[in-house]
Parts: C-alpha cells; structure tokens; sequence
C-alpha cells in the first residue's frame, strides 16, 4: 500500500529529483558533518566581517580558492567579481554553500513527473530504449501537503524568544516543526494551512500578526516574512540539529 509522505527532499536544489522524505532521512541531513560545517563556516564569516576580525582562515583555503577560480572563469559576471573585496568574495562563497545545503519543500508531498531531455531538447532513453522521467520541482505539478513554511529571517530578537510564543496553550497553530535558520537570526516554523484564513500567503500573515512579528523591520507594518514563501514549491534549507527547537514526528513522517 502506498504511504502519503508529508513532503519531499532534494539533495541539490538545482539538479536533484524531489524525492519522499523519510524520518530517517531528515535525521541522516540533520545529523550530516557537511550540513553542520557549511552552517557554521556560514555564521563564522559573517561574525568576523561585522568584527572586522582576520579572514586569513578561510581565504587560505583549497575550495574557497577553487570557488573564486570558477567565478573569476564566469563569461559574464567574472570581471565583476574579480574587483570584490575579499569579504564580499566570502560572502558570496558562503552563501553559495547554503544553497549547496539539502533541501526540503514541505508544500509538497509529491511533484509530478515530466520526460527528461538533454540540452538540445533531445528525449533521454533509459536502457530499454524509453523515455526517462524524473519528479522536478515545478509548481504546476506540485501536490499540495496541506503543510506551509514560514519564514523569518534577520530578526532583532533571539529566534527562540519568538518560537517560544507558539508553545502557550491557547496559540491557535499546529506546528510541526521550528528551527532557527543557517544565518542564525531567523525562526522558520513549518506548520498546518488553515484553509478558512486562505492561501499560504494569507495564512503567513495571520500567523505573523499572532507571533507579535508585523512591523518589527522598519514603520511598513508588513509581516516579518521572506515574501518568496507564498511559493507552494519554495525550498527550505536543511537545518543542523542543534538548531531545531521542535519536531512533530508523528504529523511530519
């Protein structure tokens, strides 16, 4: 009998398959040496730019040179980047490392599957001679998990300060999992859509407004959310485990 999984995992956002994840899946990324080392290398840059501290440590090393050899090699943007400072330059290599983190979408518990071609537009034939077909993340083929991500980042206010306002008894949220994001400033809460208050960007906005989080950045009044959440298919990084404050395993897997 076939499961209905929750929601769906990539190991690279820009070329893997969106595949079921399993409990022991999300344990094996969470609990990951590379995961933790890209987050930590990740936060530790950013603490000794804004320190004004030595970056001798990471502009010695090997992948750090190969990154900015790649980048100086780029047609387009390589003389660009040449010009940087040595901190913009890590800066850009860091957050090339989060977006080399697994991933998960937790909107979808399945995404349809589509003919795979080559970059000519040519049909790719499995060993029997027929069509391959792998499960991309497109939005219009997505099926929805009833699960939506809310994410919000750069806060002014220790993130578990905020998760702690979802842990009183009268919060009106199923949540299902939070945990403090790789910049180490943000809270992402993984919880239940309710449909009676609309689309996922309504439903970020309702629970923004009961976290106390509208209007925190700047006299906008917005909601303290990354906007590009509203997508049903939007990736979220994988967390170490230290960093997760909560998980419902029994409503996640």
């Amino acid at each position: 009998m076939r499961k209905n999984w929750r929601f769906v995992f990539q190991d690279n956002q820009f070329f893997s398959e969106c595949l079921p994840c399993t409990l022991e899946l999300f344990y094996n990324f969470i609990n990951s040496a590379q995961v933790a080392w890209k987050i930590a290398t990740r936060q530790e840059i950013d603490e000794a730019i804004a320190k004004g501290l030595s970056l001798d440590k990471w502009t010695l090393r090997s992948d750090f040179q190969q990154f900015c050899l790649r980048r100086d090699a780029m047609p387009r943007s390589g003389e660009a980047f040449m010009k940087l400072s040595i901190a913009e330059k890590l800066l850009q290599w860091t957050n090339w490392l989060k977006m080399s983190l697994p991933c998960f979408v937790f909107a979808a518990s399945e995404f349809d599957l589509v003919p795979v071609n080559d970059k000519w537009g040519n049909p790719v034939l499995d060993e029997k001679g027929q069509q391959m077909m792998r499960r991309r993340r497109q939005l219009k083929g997505i099926h929805l998990s009833g699960l939506f991500m809310f994410d919000a980042d750069k806060l002014t206010v220790n993130p578990y300060d905020i998760y702690l306002r979802t842990t009183v008894p009268e919060f009106p949220w199923q949540v299902r999992l939070a945990h403090n994001t790789s910049s180490g400033h943000g809270l992402r809460l993984v919880c239940e859509l309710r449909p009676e208050l609309g689309n996922i960007a309504d439903n970020q906005i309702c629970l923004a407004r009961d976290l106390g989080l509208m209007g925190m950045i700047g006299s906008t009044g917005k909601p303290v959310v990354d906007d590009s959440c509203i997508d049903a298919s939007r990736i979220s990084y994988a967390p170490r485990h230290q960093d997760i404050y909560f998980i419902d395993e029994a409503n996640l897997f």
